[in-house]
């Protein structure tokens, strides 16, 4: 059996923005602050850094550079700064990815590099526009055959993705990934198989799914190498769906990969955002007695728009401190972070408590029913296939002839009962969208009627009285016997929908949500 890695608490992925920060030429020393600055003094003990995907971020003589394929003739400042500060760094005779190993473990973090296995940032163009709109490299432009089209994919997004089931696709991507790894001495590679999860064509992942453990096998093979030849450990890690099912729609052959051992860590992980229904009891159930480690993924925060009670930051943290309470008590080693940017996001709170069970023990919880309408790129969905597929909401009220309707499970893994008297208030809260005055439900949870709830205007909130929402949240306090640790249905019945509204009564969230005393 291979040795384990370290228990990270926190694994923290940048994309690569840290080289975007700062005007042209970024030195090696002003990266390193970029990087590590909100790190530092965090529960973060590994960071894993985006080297690219595409050309090379390094000096290479088999894989064009970034910047070439536009002659460094670049379409933002942004693409400017990006490719210049790294070039500059190598110009000046710098190797800025062994900076970030030496950096990193002065702070006692191990870092890996980050390899994309497929990003599609090119928006839906066709394989065959790909050279007329002088898009993507020229490996990409001369072979259109190799890239999924509009027959393959279910989605606009995944068009122009590597085909992975093309031995010429994934020699190429070996090669690239060989390279990368040569660049710093690193601890590890993380293959990210989720930054964008389309790699065989549609309805053929499950069949197709060896031709992603071959590549998956060919970079352990290539890590073992590693390690053999600098005498210590050389850790792959996989960032894969957050079901086996969607494992399997996808082509992880999650099973096997544990059973051959072709990965140090497992991490759940939603494609292009949070995907809070990581089955992490049935990963462990795979990974348990092994030296597999696993992580929950957390990724952005796409689903802001909705009008709460609570102010974003606030509904934030609630939230994601629940997800991870969650994940540990389903037997995670521990959290894994992904397009987190420090800046615009307030994360350090975050950092500094979501790498314990201890460290999130007594702070406000925010429990709620597994959500399934991601939006992101105006409207373009892509993750809606293989992401949060036993999502409960948003679910349209109808009228039942048996005086049914839906139940929503909502788990609670805060033990309430015994954390009474630390305990602020338990509310169970649900949004109405399109709710009107003369609208009325019946809400039970697990089997027992609630009273009148307090019906509540979040638009109120603001102090401006001009404003009235859309939506309406439906409050009941909830007493600990009612909340205690474990799922909870909470059945809504439509009894009567108001008359002058021609659109349904929809509901969107069902959420518990547990205040602690200061």
């Amino acid at each position: 059996m291979r040795e384990a890695t370290p228990q990270y608490r926190i694994i923290f992925n940048w994309d690569g923005a840290p080289l975007d920060y700062d005007e042209h030429p970024q030195s090696t020393e002003r990266l390193m602050e970029q990087v590590y600055g909100p790190l530092e003094g965090t529960q973060v003990d590994a960071m894993f850094w985006s080297i690219g995907s595409h050309e090379a971020e390094w000096p290479s003589e088999v894989h064009e550079r970034l910047g070439d394929g536009e002659g460094r003739v670049y379409k933002s400042m942004r693409a400017m700064r990006h490719s210049e500060n790294v070039r500059s760094m190598f110009e000046r005779g710098e190797n800025p990815f062994q900076a970030m190993v030496e950096r990193g473990h002065e702070l006692g973090m191990d870092v890996y590099v980050s390899m994309r296995m497929n990003d599609n940032h090119f928006y839906g163009t066709r394989p065959e526009d790909f050279k007329r709109l002088n898009r993507g490299t020229k490996f990409r432009q001369d072979h259109p055959e190799w890239l999924l089209d509009v027959d393959d994919v279910p989605e606009q997004r995944g068009i122009g993705s590597w085909n992975m089931a093309n031995p010429e696709v994934k020699e190429h991507k070996l090669s690239y990934i060989r390279e990368a790894c040569l660049q710093a001495d690193w601890d590890g590679v993380e293959l990210d198989w989720q930054r964008h999860p389309f790699h065989v064509p549609e309805n053929y992942g499950y069949r197709l799914r060896y031709a992603l453990t071959d590549l998956q096998r060919a970079v352990r093979r290539m890590a073992d190498e590693i390690a053999e030849q600098r005498g210590r450990p050389f850790y792959v890690a996989a960032r894969v769906a957050t079901t086996l099912e969607s494992c399997r729609n996808i082509g992880y052959d999650v099973e096997r990969w544990v059973e051959e051992d072709l990965a140090d860590i497992i991490i759940g992980a939603g494609g292009s955002g949070t995907d809070p229904g990581f089955e992490a009891g049935e990963f462990k159930a795979l990974t348990e007695g092994t030296n597999v480690r696993l992580y929950g993924g957390f990724d952005s925060i796409y689903r802001q728009k909705a009008e709460r009670l609570l102010s974003h930051d606030e509904w934030r943290d609630a939230w994601l401190r629940g997800v991870a309470t969650g994940y540990y008590d389903q037997g995670v080693d521990g959290i894994y972070t992904f397009n987190w940017f420090p800046g615009k996001e307030p994360w350090r709170g975050l950092l500094t408590t979501l790498g314990s069970p201890n460290t999130l023990a007594g702070r406000n919880k925010l429990y709620t029913a597994l959500h399934r309408s991601p939006t992101y790129l105006e409207g373009i969905s892509p993750n809606a296939v293989n992401d949060r597929i036993y999502g409960q909401t948003a679910v349209v009220l109808y009228r039942s002839i048996t005086q049914d309707g839906p139940t929503i499970d909502v788990p609670v893994f805060d033990d309430v009962e015994a954390q009474a008297e630390d305990i602020d208030a338990i509310r169970l809260m649900i949004e109405f969208e399109h709710w009107a005055p003369d609208d009325e439900v019946e809400v039970s949870l697990d089997g027992a009627m609630l009273g009148d709830p307090e019906i509540r205007d979040a638009a109120a909130l603001s102090g401006d009285p001009t404003e009235v929402s859309e939506n309406k949240w439906l409050v009941w306090d909830l007493t600990p016997a009612q909340a205690a640790k474990g799922s909870h249905a909470a059945k809504v019945v439509l009894v009567n929908r108001d008359s002058r509204i021609g659109v349904p009564l929809i509901v969107n969230s069902v959420d518990v949500y547990i205040t602690y005393r200061d």
